[in-house]
């Protein structure tokens, strides 16, 4: 799943949920495909994670400079 990226990954459980909602699936597939699911929203969590540690935001300090900081809300 790692080669895989956000959007790709995104968009792949979306089609996953869709399949399952639908029913029309054996429980075998819906077994399988729960199973693709749990990996993928994985890898789309790591990857939100490792994003939020690169947000950052630009502050002007009193002195004129500017520094980054870690954006919080």
């Amino acid at each position: 799943m790692d080669n895989v990226n956000f959007e790709d990954a995104l968009k792949r459980l979306e089609t996953i949920v869709e399949q399952l909602e639908s029913g029309q699936l054996s429980l075998e597939e819906s077994l399988d495909i729960f199973e693709e699911g749990v990996k993928l929203a994985v890898s789309c969590q790591q990857e939100l994670r490792r994003a939020d540690g690169r947000v950052k935001r630009l502050v002007k300090r009193i002195n004129g400079d500017f520094e980054l900081q870690d954006f919080e809300e």
